[in-house]
């Protein structure tokens, strides 16, 4: 009889069972909600019911909406290819009642269901916007096999063979070749040196690129490996694609697949191949990974007080060995924190900050999209290696922005320091920045004259709320469009606060030797003299606003900036020269009545200048008389001369370009 292991061998194999009995409970995910009472929950019981017929009828992949907007539902459907008709009608109706029984209330849900009784693999994902063409990688759902490959065996040897069988079947099933509406599959059985025989199965939604097919399964790849590297298999799920791999033949996908042969054992000859997996209890094909997981119960109470001693234990021995920048570091006076992030995290959730991944470069870092383990999609600013100043803008952003609450302003989630690397971790918002809106021909005719307005109104209410509605008093300093983010619905979000500066509640103005900020946005007396109070972030604001309305940016003036041209148009009385030719039908009086807006925010004189709040009054009001405006700065720089008698001012700052 064999002898008993001890406990605290055992031990590490339960933790990691109960942790991974919490990642794969909730096979149905769910995200979003909508309103009791709302269409959206019949719109999409009534969709779900035509959908397992729907997709039989097209050939195995489906897509449909219903409803109207903001109770529109869109669907998607896919079985695996090969399947039996009354298998993925039978799966496909399995999984709409699972949604809608795990998801009641929720707007957005996905689940790929494998269950291996049902001979098929069929994909239902719902969602209140169309994804349609577009490549979703999150949420991911991961089922690992509760079983671990023995330690006796030859594990770089495997790897090898398991890397190459991977880059098989993904490149076979990113090919597209077949003229199947199911074109993005692949099913390969591998003969394995010393192992039994390996089955693997990739599928993507058809409606995606080849391109983003072959990325997405490789993101599923690098999540097992890096989750659950050792396993007996395992399944890894996103939206758009699908990655299992097993030792035993599961859907049958594989009765009429050709095995392909192990590879020649390096620098050896080639081994007969096992057949092992003839072998192989037949009981296994009906593993179902979370039942198994259940065995554990028992002793998950003692497993775990152990596993809390030992965090505990490191956590305060790791402690000493941090950086310099702690979490405390960053904590205010009223107990508010910032998560840490680990930045092996950081590493899965950008795919090693490939530049696929990239979305854009400040002057401080590169900013990417990244996808969390749970699935949410963040936005992930990587530092400058070794540069000062971005080690300033780094804390200096997460010491303002744990403190700060508003929908017109960037949500920062958390932040990893580790070694020499300083990373600030955001809300993710699909729809880019402002200045990929308003300075490009073809997406600006998106930009109708409620959306400009919604989107001016919403910046205005982002600096009220830093200069006066928050607990602290903060001018932002490097305000333009392309810190201006946009969400799902367009609503704005005033981002990077890396060289924002806290004010006293009683201070009004303040001088600096250091000017942060970008060349045409920043205001006379704060680029020539170091001047700087709420006025700054006004006069900033007031650039943005003609931007906006006439689609140009500030340097397309020839000789002049925006202001000075605006203001000679104003004085000819011809203001509406200056209108986005998209907005020659909208109307002319609202329009005027921001350029009069805009001109008044961009003075020369900032003590003319008006506060946010009554920017925000104008702007909310058709029965208040707006001011009318002074001349602006008219020289598009000041004296250029003047660097030469403040260089002791330390100049950080861009030139606009004209991207």
């Amino acid at each position: 009889m064999r002898k008993r292991p001890p406990l605290m061998i055992f031990l590490p194999s339960c933790l990691l069972l109960v942790f991974q009995t919490l990642n794969v409970a909730n096979a149905v995910t769910c995200v979003g909600s909508f309103f009791n009472g709302s269409s959206y929950g019949e719109n999409r019981h009534n969709l779900f019911s035509t959908l397992s017929h729907k997709v039989i009828t097209n050939g195995g992949f489906y897509n449909a909406s219903l409803g109207e907007s903001p109770n529109r539902v869109y669907a998607l459907v896919l079985c695996t290819r090969g399947y039996e008709r009354e298998a993925c009608i039978r799966c496909v109706e399995k999984v709409t009642k699972e949604i809608e029984t795990g998801c009641p209330d929720r707007m957005d849900s996905f689940k790929w269901d494998s269950d291996d009784e049902d001979k098929v693999s069929c994909l239902v994902s719902s969602t209140n916007h169309s994804t349609f063409g577009n490549l979703v990688l999150g949420p991911a759902v991961i089922y690992p096999s509760p079983l671990s490959i023995e330690p006796t065996k030859d594990m770089n040897l495997f790897s090898q063979q398991w890397e190459a069988t991977v880059n098989r079947t993904r490149e076979a099933a990113a090919d597209a070749k077949t003229s199947s509406v199911l074109k993005y599959y692949s099913a390969v059985e591998a003969e394995f040196t010393e192992f039994p025989n390996v089955y693997m199965l990739m599928q993507c939604t058809p409606d995606i690129t080849s391109r983003d097919c072959k990325r997405c399964l490789g993101n599923c790849v690098t999540y097992f490996k890096k989750q659950f590297w050792g396993r007996q298999g395992g399944e890894v799920s996103r939206p758009s694609c699908v990655f299992r791999w097993d030792l035993y033949s599961f859907h049958g996908a594989f009765v009429n697949i050709t095995r392909v042969p192990a590879p020649p054992r390096p620098h050896a000859q080639a081994q007969a191949p096992t057949n092992e997996s003839n072998s192989r209890d037949k009981k296994g094909r009906s593993i179902r990974y979370s039942g198994n997981i259940a065995i554990i119960a028992v002793p998950t109470f003692i497993n775990l007080l152990v596993f809390i001693y030992l965090i505990k234990f490191y956590a305060r021995k790791s402690k000493s060995n941090r950086t310099n920048v702690g979490t405390a570091e960053y904590s205010d006076s009223d107990g508010q924190f910032m998560l840490r992030f680990d930045l092996g995290m950081i590493i899965i959730a950008t795919d090693g900050f490939s530049s696929e991944n990239k979305l854009g470069q400040g002057g401080f870092g590169t900013v990417y999209k990244g996808t969390l383990l749970n699935g949410k999609e963040v936005a992930v600013k990587r530092l400058t290696r070794g540069s000062g100043q971005g080690d300033m803008e780094f804390k200096n952003e997460v010491s303002l922005l744990t403190r700060l609450q508003h929908r017109n302003l960037v949500k920062l989630l958390g932040f990893c320091n580790e070694g020499d690397e300083e990373v600030l971790v955001y809300e993710f918002v699909p729809n880019s920045s402002l200045d990929h809106f308003i300075f490009d021909e073809d997406k600006r005719s998106l930009l109708t004259w409620e959306v400009r307005f919604k989107i001016i109104e919403g910046i205005a209410r982002g600096l009220l709320y830093l200069h006066e509605d928050s607990q602290l008093k903060i001018i932002h300093r490097d305000l333009k469009a392309s810190n201006i983010l946009l969400d799902a619905e367009m609503i704005p979000k005033v981002a990077d606060f890396g060289t924002a500066r806290l004010f006293n509640t009683d201070e009004t103005r303040a001088e600096t030797r250091r000017i942060a900020g970008t060349r045409g946005y920043m205001a006379p007396e704060y680029l020539n003299h170091g001047q700087m109070s709420v006025k700054s972030d006004v006069y900033s604001f007031g650039v943005m606003l003609l931007e906006i309305i006439s689609g140009e940016r500030n340097n397309s003036f020839e000789g002049e900036g925006i202001a000075p041209f605006t203001w000679k148009r104003w004085l000819e009385g011809k203001p509406e020269i200056i209108i986005d030719h998209f907005l020659i039908e909208c109307p002319r009086n609202e329009i005027t009545k921001l350029i009069q807006i805009g001109l008044l925010c961009v003075q020369e004189n900032a003590a003319k200048r008006p506060t946010m709040s009554s920017v925000t009054v104008w702007l909310g009001s058709d029965t208040i008389t707006v001011p009318l405006p002074k001349a602006p700065a008219f020289a598009r720089h000041q004296s250029q001369s003047e660097n030469g008698t403040t260089s002791s001012v330390s100049e950080v700052f861009t030139e606009l370009s004209s991207r």
